[in-house]
C-alpha cells in the first residue's frame, strides 16, 4: 500500500526503563500527537542503550525527537519548534488567581451546603476564612523558606525571627476559627494583630521605601510584593474588624 504523503510522521527517542519512564518522553509523544503527527516511538530500555544514544547523535539528554531526519531536540525545543514554549518570568500572580479562585468556590460550596444558596452576605465572611486558611497552608508546606522571606519585609520578625515560624500557625488557626464561628475573643483578636503588622510593613517595603520584593505569602518566590500582599493583609483586618464588632 502507498504511503500517505500528507501524513506527518516523526521518531522520539526516549527512555522507558523498568524503574524509570522518561516524563519529558511521554510529553513530547503527546505533543507529537495533537500535533498529528505519527510518531515512531523509539524506547530506549537500558542505560547503555542511552548512553550509546548519546553518543552516537552528540547529545546530553533524552528524549530527542526527529521530524523528517532532521533533530529537532528535547520536549522544550519540540515545543518551541511548535510555537507552544511558555515563556518563564521571574514574576507571576498565577498561585495566587488559582488560590482566591478556588477559594472562592470553596465558600460558594460551603454556603450552598449550609443555605441552600450560592450566596449570602456571609460568603464574603466565609471567602475569607478560607483564603486564609489556604494561604497558611501555602506556607506550612516549607515554614524555613517563608520565615527566611518573611525577614526580607516584615517589621515584627525583623525584631523577633521567631515570629516569621508562629505567623504561618496563627493564620491558619485564626481562619479556621472564622470559619467555624467560634472562639472569636481568640481568632480575631490574633488575625487583627498578625495582619495590621504585616499591612504597614508591606506599605513601608513596597510604597514607601520603593524596595522590590518577592512576596513570602503563597510559598511561591515569584509573586512580587506588592498590592497582593496588601490585599491579603486588609482582608484579614476586615474580617478581623467585623467578626469583633458584631
Amino acid at each position: 500500500m502507498p504511503k500517505d504523503l500528507s501524513q506527518k510522521s516523526a521518531t522520539l527517542y526516549r527512555m522507558m526503563m523498568p524503574d524509570h519512564v522518561c516524563p519529558f518522553g511521554l510529553k513530547s509523544k503527546d505533543l507529537l500527537e495533537r500535533q498529528g503527527y505519527i510518531v515512531e516511538d523509539k524506547h530506549l530500555t537500558t542505560r547503555a542503550d542511552v548512553d550509546a544514544f548519546k553518543e552516537l547523535h552528540g547529545v546530553k539528554t533524552t528524549p530527542q525527537t526527529f521530524i523528517d531526519g532532521a533533530r529537532i531536540g528535547g520536549y522544550d525545543d519540540l515545543a518551541a519548534y511548535f510555537g507552544k514554549k511558555k515563556t518563564t518570568s521571574d514574576v507571576t500572580y498565577q498561585p495566587v488567581i488559582a488560590l482566591f479562585s478556588v477559594a472562592a468556590l470553596m465558600a460558594i460550596a460551603v454556603t450552598w451546603l449550609t443555605a441552600g444558596t450560592i450566596f449570602e452576605p456571609a460568603t464574603i465572611g466565609k471567602f475569607i476564612a478560607i483564603a486564609m486558611v489556604l494561604l497558611g497552608l501555602q506556607k506550612l508546606q516549607d515554614i524555613e523558606k517563608f520565615a527566611t522571606m518573611f525577614l526580607n519585609y516584615d517589621l515584627l520578625a525583623q525584631r523577633f525571627v521567631r515570629y516569621g515560624y508562629v505567623y504561618p500557625f496563627v493564620e491558619t488557626g485564626a481562619g479556621l476559627l472564622m470559619l467555624m464561628g467560634v472562639l472569636t475573643w481568640v481568632a480575631a483578636p490574633a488575625a487583627l494583630f498578625v495582619a495590621g503588622i504585616g499591612a504597614v510593613s508591606v506599605f513601608k517595603a513596597v510604597y514607601i521605601d520603593k524596595r522590590e520584593l518577592k512576596c513570602a505569602c503563597v510559598g511561591d518566590s515569584r509573586v512580587p510584593l506588592g498590592f497582593v500582599s496588601l490585599t491579603e493583609n486588609l482582608m484579614m483586618v476586615g474580617m478581623a474588624v467585623w467578626m469583633l464588632t458584631f
